[in-house]
């Protein structure tokens, strides 16, 4: 029996990029996983939670727990999100009344079954490769969250290592942060803009033609940054070239009509 499976979209690839969503479907379903899209989901519910709003992560996260209950893995294309299902919702619900135990129960469940794309396909269904093609040099920008929070480093690598025509290349300064960090960027514009420049001339001296990740937001913040430079470097995201979906219109990049 084909194990189910409950794709957490993410905010930003609901409204900014749903092709990665699609992509996130057909890698698991090639896979020969029976995907589902809960219509109840909503946001992780991390931006309340950076800002000190407690109060509204925790009725976020009862709805993304009641949401996703039932499902043999809960999987997503962002560390980020994925790191908030997994490492930030019991935390949540630490109080000692009997309605905070049993949502914490709840949420340590979901915590055991949420995985971040790359690591589900890698280290759960232990699928080493993809079929697919990808004309070009590309370098690969590690995200803060699925680095740190979830370990997951080798296994874009392994399965972009499997795409055909694509050459990875490694830059300077993977690992560092680009800048975003969700809220930050807001509050701290000149030490995001600074550590955000630093990130690209990393790519530029990497001599790659384009930038992948696995997370919209830094994906989105670099693109943006590169663009009001001129520099002409392709963003995607992992699963869309995992996908054989990378000759679409870049991040952003005008949109065909």
């Amino acid at each position: 029996m084909a194990m189910r499976v409950g794709l957490f979209v993410t905010c930003l690839a609901d409204l900014m990029r749903p092709s990665v969503a699609f992509a996130a479907v057909k890698l698991l379903q090639d896979a020969g996983c029976a995907v589902e899209v809960p219509a109840a989901q909503t946001c992780c519910g991390q931006p309340a939670l950076n800002s000190g709003d407690s109060a509204d992560a925790r009725l976020i996260a009862m709805q993304v727990i009641t949401a996703f209950e039932g499902f043999d893995a809960v999987v997503g294309p962002s560390g980020s999100c994925m790191g908030t299902l997994r490492h930030d919702y019991p935390s949540l619900f630490s109080g000692t009344a009997p309605e905070d135990t049993a949502w914490r129960r709840r949420a340590e469940d979901l915590s055991r079954r949420s995985h971040e794309l790359t690591g589900f396909l890698v280290d759960v269904l232990k699928r080493p490769a993809v079929t697919a093609r990808y004309e070009g040099t590309a370098t690969y920008h590690d995200s803060c969250a699925g680095l740190r929070e979830l370990g997951i480093k080798h296994q874009p690598r392994q399965l972009l290592g499997g795409v055909q025509g694509l050459k990875l290349v490694e830059m300077e300064g993977t690992e560092q942060c680009c800048g975003f960090g969700g809220t930050f960027c807001v509050k701290y514009p000149e030490i995001s803009t600074k550590m955000v420049d630093d990130k690209i001339a990393h790519v530029q001296a990497s001599g790659a033609s384009t930038l992948l990740g696995g997370d919209l937001g830094c994906l989105l913040h670099i693109a943006g940054r590169m663009k009001r430079q001129g520099i002409a470097v392709r963003v995607l995201h992992t699963a869309e070239v995992l996908a054989g979906m990378g000759e679409q219109p870049a991040i952003g990049e005008p949109e065909a009509r």
